[in-house]
């Protein structure tokens, strides 16, 4: 007979097995509890395919965690919307996102703090058209991909509104980053809207050209490192550490510029050449342009000036019911402390 399933032949048995249970119980109990607040965890930081982004793999193969006496973890993402929903559902305890893309969780009541800029996109957001395509006023009645509600998006609209267009005068296409370069390689789409290194992908195989970009729109489209509100809080110092080991990694790209190259484009899967292209898109963020962008302005350059812009963007698509608190997302202490005030 199947051991599993003979009954205990006396009482003693069963006290013992509940015993058993409850120890269990308790046993796990104490390591969720040791999860959510205990610093022998590693904290985890999701992130994507970004030129940016790939700095964390700096900060790891260098050993500035170590050296900062922080255990973190990185968890790569290839899909980047995966990476959102790790985070939304406490997967991961921070991900590298756009401002943008952190708006719809905190509008749900998903408690989350910013709290460093990575960069802003520089060109490195752009809409790649077919190369007979010779202005943005030329895209109408054309196919153009991107994902809704996305930065990308948003710039997309951004490029039709300055040019006298709406999304109504395109053939718009609901595409994610992955599938909207292959898509215009393939010569399915006249135009996508990619960011790197899909975009620099889909201009040398596809042919194509870069017709607008985030150069033209300078401020709208920040990189963010954003944790759950509840790490933050509890496991502040270590928040702090991270931050410090992210400067000194920049600080390591700025005197060993060929050799952090090299390390990230191997992480990327791609040529050191064409990293380096990535890279020249985004405008990497020091310690006083992270303190910079924290405080409050009416200029896209400020991180709630442009926060509350892009939730007005989303609130139009009704990818979010309400507008969330922008202000109460940022959490400027840490780069503060970073930079010595």
């Amino acid at each position: 007979m199947n051991q599993s399933l003979r009954r205990p032949r006396n009482m003693l048995f069963i006290v013992l097995s509940i015993l058993l249970v409850v120890a269990c119980v308790l046993s796990a109990c104490g390591n969720k509890e040791k999860s959510a607040g205990g610093s022998d965890d590693p904290i985890s930081i999701a992130l994507s395919p970004w030129p940016g982004w790939f700095f964390w793999y700096l900060v790891e193969e260098k050993g500035f965690f170590e050296k900062h006496g922080v255990n973190v973890k990185l968890e790569w993402f290839p899909v980047y919307s995966d990476s959102l929903q790790a985070l939304a559902t406490g997967k991961v305890d921070a991900n590298s996102q756009t401002l943008s893309d952190t708006l719809p969780a905190a509008s749900k009541g998903i408690k989350l703090k910013a709290v460093l800029v990575n960069d802003n996109s520089d060109g490195g957001d752009a809409i790649v058209s077919k190369p007979d395509i010779a202005s943005v006023k030329d895209l109408k009645g054309k196919t153009v991909a991107t994902e809704l509600g996305t930065v990308d998006h948003l710039l997309l609209l951004t490029a039709l509104e300055q040019n006298g267009l709406s999304e109504s005068d395109v053939k718009y296409v609901n595409m994610t980053v992955n599938d909207a370069g292959p898509a215009f390689i393939a010569g399915n789409t006249d135009a996508s809207v990619l960011w790197e290194p899909f975009q620099t992908k889909a201009v040398k195989e596809g042919k194509g050209k870069v017709l607008f970009s985030s150069k033209e729109t300078p401020g709208l489209i920040p990189d963010l490192l954003v944790f759950r509100q509840s790490v933050v809080e509890e496991r502040g110092e270590e928040v702090q550490k991270i931050i410090d080991a992210w400067f000194d990694a920049l600080e390591y790209f700025k005197a060993n510029e060929a050799e952090s190259i090299e390390i990230m484009a191997k992480k990327a899967e791609t040529t050191p050449e064409d990293f380096k292209l990535g890279l020249e898109s985004i405008k990497l963020f020091s310690e006083e342009d992270n303190v910079n962008a924290f405080e409050k302005r009416d200029e896209l350059s400020s991180l709630s000036f442009t926060g509350n812009k892009t939730a007005e963007f989303l609130k139009k698509l009704d990818m979010i019911s309400d507008i969330p608190d922008v202000d109460a997302l940022l959490e400027p202490k840490f780069v503060q402390k970073a930079a010595g005030e």
